[in-house]
């Protein structure tokens, strides 16, 4: 009887399956680096908004305190928008006439909120809570990057879940004292670590890793 495949067949099968599996390891880490830019991330991406607010005008050069805007973040899960009544405590006053400020002003004389353009968000199955992170001394900068120098804001981390793992392992590696946790310009001290862990046993920190913890 004949023989229905050739000798070379064999090597055939086995180049084909080693080429199938090298083809799908480098489909992944291609799939891998991509997820990884900024064009999937938006980190660096700044968004544009209603109004070009810039941090570092108000909280680099004029000192505002994150608190002024952002009333809810010791006592609730999110850090809040300011209403539009905020921006005219101050704009009531000056530059009144300002053409980039009319939105503002259009918002306040008819109720309306702005509709500013979120930047930093994790997925609807994710709970996070701000007033438990600045209650144990997680900084504002420590999650949203150098704020007090962006002019418009732009997203400093991706947010992905192998990020706030790496904070929830070795919490001693990001903390700092409650009274830094709204400096925006805080610089890592050398003996970060030691701090770190003095930090964990003062302010009952745990390193809570189970999937409960954000997914509830």
């Amino acid at each position: 009887m004949a023989q229905i495949f050739q000798r070379s067949t064999n090597t055939i099968a086995r180049l084909s399956i080693f080429g199938a599996v090298i083809f799908i390891a480098l489909l992944g880490f291609a799939v891998d680096v991509v997820n990884k830019t900024s064009y999937v991330t938006e980190v660096h991406n700044a968004r544009p908004q209603p109004v070009p607010f810039s941090h570092k005008h108000h909280v680099g050069e004029l000192g505002l305190d994150c608190r002024y805007c952002h009333t809810s973040v010791e006592v609730s899960s999110s850090a809040g928008m300011p209403p539009t009544e905020t921006c005219m405590t101050c704009h009531s006053q000056i530059w009144t006439n300002s053409a980039m400020l009319e939105p503002v002003r259009a918002s306040y004389s008819e109720s309306k909120p702005i509709s500013w353009l979120r930047v930093n968000a994790v997925p609807d199955f994710v709970y996070f809570n701000h007033s438990i992170h600045v209650a144990k001394g997680v900084g504002c900068t420590t999650c949203h990057g150098p704020v007090g120098d962006m002019n418009i804001t732009w997203r400093a981390q991706t947010l992905y879940m192998r990020w706030c793992v790496d904070c929830h392992n070795t919490p001693e590696n990001y903390l700092r004292p409650r009274s830094e946790v709204f400096n925006a310009f805080y610089e890592v001290p050398s003996n970060q670590l030691a701090l770190g862990r003095q930090l964990m046993k003062e302010y009952k920190v745990q390193s809570l890793t189970n999937c409960t913890t954000c997914h509830r």
